[in-house]
């Protein structure tokens, strides 16, 4: 039965059906012949009451008013009679009755006719009270409603669940009345129970509703209806359980409404959601390129590529506007005759790298690239590039990758079997994740840049090599706790110095990235600047002290009133500065506030932790710098490090410590293999501070390659010391450089017995990789090489040692002072320094 038959044949008159209403029977004047037991339960008058009077007698208003008054010249009873002899069959009308216990009585009648003859009973007079009456029409007008004109879908089941009735708002939205004796699940394509925790399929659903009485409310069902085939819709579903007055089963009720926009409206906000908690965790382009193809396929689209302007994965300023060449990368997506259409891509869905793919000029990637505009292309039989590698259709939307005015690149979105145009809320959709990726992808690209920067400025600051030195073997690991940006304000550094003797310096900065490698940077410029003066190690952390606390201050007087002072992280920075002469044996160590070093003894294997007078910090002030003396055998493992290296908040340090000693007792390993060791015993995951490790493995030189004479203050010394000389550099097999050595050793003594205060004087000729002559006395006052005059008569000295040597210079101890020059043996093709 259609819903307008529905309508149209039911009854209607509810409370004043003849089977319930109080009724009775008139004859042609209106008197009462007959009385019902609901006439009398309605307004109290027993039978014997009423038969034989007038009906008009019980009306209080026969024109249907309300003054509530009767009528007392029998007027108003002919006017009562007469109204309801007139009364057409079933024409409803208000009126107001006396009850028996002197009330009124607000009622609803109506008139049948019985007999046209005007003898005995000719009508039938049904009453109903007003007011139920109207609550029924109501309800009948809501039913009548739901029938006709709700926008609700209405389908009633039978025991059997197959269908017996359905609304008009059905019948539209399925465009087809061909429903009756169907199923649930036969009423749609495809169709499919998205809610959780319900049966599978309807009939399931509607069987436990009539198992259990139990409604089902607001059930998520999908499926292709007969009036869109082509298109999925989801309704909101809710079953209810229909039974007569007695309780007995009569079926299921199906409530539906159609709420594929709203289901839409929510997946893309749930999207949008996801994206702006899973796109751009990291600052790795391809990583973020990977994020959004993870959260929109397939929940938005079957495929995603994203391609990025070379410039920009270089981590380069793109120029404002739009990109007019089609040449990009790829950084993410599927084969290039996909979601992607251009002359080259990778063959998977995998980091492409460095792919480049070429767009044809009219494809919409270049074209959105140009425009700067989202682009769509839908499958065209035509035209080339519209299909996958199966030669399905595919309907493809591009759009630009842009921030702050500039394009990066271009997301393609791409979708398979599809040919309907993108509606407002897709390509909102796209462009709102689109715009989101820009901007971690530029985030990322600004990291990039600075990354670069900082590796540049990293590996300008840290030793580019050690040097090759005859007194030291040397190994390192330098790990920074940023490990993206690979900077941190740890150091170490091993300098040359005169004498074959060799410093070693370590650092800790506190803190890391650029701020600290810069900080890391000035100091160890300032320690090798004061380590080629020859500074003692407690001298030299005394002046880089002094520099820090001056820098700090004058940082302090440079805000403007009210604002607060840089902070400059060159205080509290510990460091250790040790030097070690291989000629002697000694090492001569001072440290402020750093971590003592770890030694270990080439006979026995031991390692031990010196105690060295701990200084202050630089920049705190405090105690002085004190310098320690140790006397290295030969073969002794020197291990100077940062305290990233052995502290750390989830490991004792003790436990560190008893670490890296287990690790160092190995002490005849190859050191690199010992760093290696060391760093994955103690550091074998990511840190949290930058750490440095400087492996140091000391060598003395052979008493035949040096050579000591002392010599008196007097002018003949200068012959004998001449002579000396030439004997022992002719001992060595270096006849080439007897006069350059016999002219240096004569300069540098005649110079100490004229400048040099009274005294003994000291010359040493070493042979190591270069040959270096030395000459010691009691005196403080330092040479200067200057250029004489064409009438001077001497002052040329030290011009000609400095002419003929690699290189000169002083420097001082606590008895006086060295000068010393170097020549070269042979070009040295090792190494350079730092």
């Amino acid at each position: 039965m259609s819903a307008v038959n529905a309508a149209g044949d039911a009854d209607f008159r509810g409370p004043l059906d003849v089977s319930r209403a109080a009724t009775a029977v008139l004859d042609a004047d209106g008197t009462v012949v007959g009385w019902s037991p609901a006439a009398q339960k309605l307004l109290g008058y027993p039978p014997h009451e009423v038969l034989g009077r007038p009906v008009a007698t019980f009306v209080v208003d026969g024109a249907g008013g309300a003054d509530g008054t009767e009528g007392k010249d029998g007027k108003d009873g002919a006017r009562a009679a007469a109204h309801l002899a007139d009364k057409e069959h079933f024409h409803r009308r208000v009126l107001h009755m006396r009850h028996r216990d002197g009330g009124v009585v607000r009622v609803v009648t109506a008139m049948l006719t019985l007999s046209p003859a005007g003898t005995g009973p000719a009508r039938l007079l049904a009453v109903a009270d007003a007011e139920e009456t109207e609550q029924w029409e109501v309800l009948q007008a809501m039913l009548r409603g739901l029938a006709t004109q709700s926008p609700v879908g209405l389908a009633i089941y039978d025991t059997d669940l197959r269908v017996v009735w359905t609304n008009a708002a059905l019948l539209q939205e399925m465009g087809t009345t061909q429903y009756a004796g169907l199923g649930p699940d036969e009423m749609v394509a495809d169709g499919k129970v998205l809610s959780e925790r319900y049966p599978p399929t309807l009939e399931e659903t509607m069987r436990q509703v009539l198992a259990t009485g139990e409604p089902v409310i607001e059930l998520q069902y999908s499926g292709r209806p007969p009036s869109d085939p082509e298109r999925d819709h989801i309704w909101s579903c809710s079953y209810y359980w229909l039974r007569d007055d007695a309780g007995v089963s009569l079926g299921v009720c199906e409530e539906t409404f159609d709420v594929t926009d709203r289901h839409l409206a929510q997946q893309r906000l749930d999207l949008l959601v996801r994206a702006g908690g899973h796109v751009g965790t990291t600052l790795d382009m391809a990583r973020t390129a990977q994020e959004l193809c993870a959260v929109t396929v397939p929940r938005f689209a079957d495929q995603v590529t994203v391609d990025l302007l070379e410039a920009v994965l270089e981590g380069e300023q793109p120029a404002p506007g739009t990109a007019s060449a089609g040449h990009v990368v790829r950084v993410w997506g599927g084969t290039g005759g996909g979601a992607g259409g251009g002359a080259a891509a990778p063959a998977e869905d995998r980091p492409a790298g460095r792919l480049r793919i070429d767009y044809p000029p009219d494809s919409p990637q270049a074209r959105s690239l140009a425009s700067g505009r989202s682009v769509q292309e839908h499958p065209d039989p035509d035209r080339t590039g519209a299909e996958d590698t199966a030669g399905q259709p595919r309907a493809r939307l591009a759009v630009p990758l842009r921030a702050e005015g500039a394009t990066l690149g271009v997301v393609t979105f791409a979708w398979d079997h599809r040919r309907d145009p993108f509606d407002a809320g897709e390509l909102a959709v796209a462009d709102e994740l689109v715009a989101r990726t820009a901007v971690s992808i530029d985030n990322a690209r600004r990291y990039t840049r600075e990354h670069t920067a900082a590796l540049m400025l990293q590996h300008s600051l840290l030793p580019r090599g050690l040097p090759r030195l005859t007194a030291v073997e040397l190994a390192y690991r330098y790990l920074p706790a940023d490990s993206k940006a690979g900077v941190g304000g740890d150091w170490f550094d091993v300098i040359a110095l005169s004498g074959t003797r060799v410093g070693l310096v370590v650092g800790d900065v506190v803190g890391h990235g650029l701020r600290a490698s810069a900080t890391m940077g000035r100091l160890r410029t300032s320690v090798r600047a004061l380590a080629r003066l020859d500074f003692a190690p407690d001298e030299l952390l005394a002046r880089l002290d002094d520099l820090v606390t001056q820098a700090a201050n004058e940082g302090a007087a440079l805000p403007a009133e009210g604002q607060e002072a840089p902070y400059d992280e060159a205080l509290g920075v510990t460091c250790l500065y040790a030097v070690y002469d291989p000629v002697t044996g000694l090492c001569r160590m001072a440290r402020a506030g750093h971590p003592p070093p770890a030694l270990v003894d080439p006979a026995t294997g031991s390692v031990t932790f010196p105690e060295l007078p701990a200084g202050p910090p630089l920049g705190l002030g405090g105690l002085p710098f004190e310098t320690a003396e140790l006397e290295l055998p030969e073969g002794t493992l020197v291990a100077l490090f940062t305290d990233g290296l052995v502290r750390d908040r989830d490991r004792d340090l003790d436990d560190q410590l008893d670490g890296l000693s287990s690790v160092l007792t190995e002490h005849h390993r190859p050191l690199d293999e010992l760093c290696d060791r060391t760093v994955a015993k103690l550091l074998p995951g990511p840190v949290d501070d930058d750490a440095a490790l400087l492996l140091v493995r000391t060598h003395k030189l052979g008493g035949h390659q040096v050579a000591v004479w002392d010599l008196t203050a007097d002018p003949e010394a200068v012959g004998v010391a001449r002579a000396l000389a030439a004997r022992q550099v002719r001992e060595w097999g270096l006849d080439e450089l007897v006069f350059t050595t016999e002219l240096v050793v004569s300069e540098l003594v005649t110079n100490a017995i004229r400048h040099a205060a009274a005294g003994p004087i000291q010359l040493r000729l070493i042979r190591d990789r270069h040959l270096i002559c030395e000459v010691s006395d009691t005196g403080h006052t330092s040479p200067h090489l200057r250029h004489s005059g064409s009438d001077d008569e001497g002052g040329r000295g030290l011009f000609l040692v400095a002419q003929m040597t690699q290189q000169w210079g002083t420097r001082y101890t606590s008895t006086g002072k060295t000068i010393w020059a170097e020549q070269a043996l042979v070009r040295d093709e090792g190494a350079t320094e730092g």
